[in-house]
């Protein structure tokens, strides 16, 4: 088999030795081929060439941005057909959070996990997941999606595990700013983030509204969370799981918060942090399961992030999800 690695030189949890012992590893298991990624959006472009090339996988030393731009690489590269057209991903843990690897059933550890793909690869043991996909106009000004845009006029990104609008977007662009300023992207960093952030937003004026096709409007939306799998996301080692019926075998979940004060949210944390499966209860909540599309329009621009990565103030973002999308090796 030949590999691509790309490897992220930023990664949050690795460092210089621990990298190179574990491309020793994976060296030894396959014909592989290494790139260190320079720029944001470097692994998309690397990955995208991936097939052409003649590689029959791409491995991934990195976080979950990495992760997501590797991704795209290969899906933009091939949009249509079948995951198994494309090559393999492989996925060895190297940022804070790590989501979409752990949702696989990796190690956070990255050593570990690379001993955990090591044999999946000795076995062959292969899984076919599904993905989302957003798509936006990328201008605050754009045209609303029902207005007929063209395609030269919209934007699209697949995510892995999870893509939002409101409150918890704009938490992941403030952790952004802070991370540019030499703050580490710890849990800790998100947790007080989240808190402080809170009293500054605006909680008076629901924003989102989400559309379904058939189905009527449902407005007065603070905070929309869109799910590709569960959990949402992590705190340390417990998971945040607002959506727990949500998986890469089926459709998105989506999680809508009508309230944003102090006993709204307190009640849903309760019930979201940790092992759950049951869905979290509330008047105040919206929920849906296995939704093949739907659209979350705003009155006025709001954040909007994907796969924990900030893409700026939109007014609409409809989600699509795209079923056998993508082969893993895990």
């Amino acid at each position: 088999m030949r590999a691509l690695l790309l490897v992220n030189p930023k990664a949050t949890s690795t460092h210089r030795r621990t990298r190179d012992v574990l491309i020793r590893a994976l060296g030894a298991a396959v014909d592989l081929s290494v790139e260190e990624t320079a720029y944001r959006g470097h692994a998309t472009a690397l990955a995208a060439t991936a097939r052409a090339k003649g590689f029959d996988a791409v491995a991934v030393l990195g976080g979950d941005g990495t992760i997501n731009e590797t991704v795209n690489g290969l899906l933009q590269a091939h949009p249509g057909g079948h995951a198994t057209e494309r090559p393999a991903l492989i996925v060895i843990p190297g940022g804070s959070a790590n989501v979409f690897a752990r949702a696989l059933g990796l190690p956070n550890n990255p050593v570990e996990a690379t001993g955990a793909v090591l044999e999946a690869l000795r076995e062959d043991r292969r899984r076919v997941i599904g993905l989302g996909q957003a798509i936006w106009h990328d201008e605050v000004s754009g045209p609303d999606p029902g207005a007929g845009a063209g395609p030269d006029q919209q934007r699209s990104r697949y995510f892995t595990f999870c893509a939002g609008l409101g409150y918890d977007a704009e938490v992941i662009r403030a952790v952004e700013g802070l991370r540019s300023a030499g703050h580490r992207a710890l849990p800790a960093l998100y947790v007080s983030t989240a808190v402080r952030h809170f009293f500054v937003t605006d909680r008076r004026r629901p924003a989102i509204r989400l559309a379904r096709p058939g189905l009527p409007t449902e407005d007065g939306i603070f905070m929309a969370i869109v799910s590709n799998t569960a959990p949402w996301t992590y705190a340390g080692a417990r998971p945040i799981n607002p959506t727990p019926w949500a998986g890469f075998e089926t459709g998105l979940d989506l999680l809508g918060l009508r309230r944003l004060n102090s006993p709204a949210v307190l009640s849903l944390v309760r019930q979201i942090i940790g092992e759950h499966r049951g869905l979290p209860r509330g008047k105040h909540l919206i929920q849906t399961h296995d939704e093949e599309e739907f659209t979350l329009l705003a009155s006025r621009p709001v954040a909007f992030q994907l796969d924990g990565d900030y893409l700026g103030e939109h007014e609409w973002v409809i989600f699509r999800a795209i079923p056998d999308a993508l082969q893993v090796l895990v």
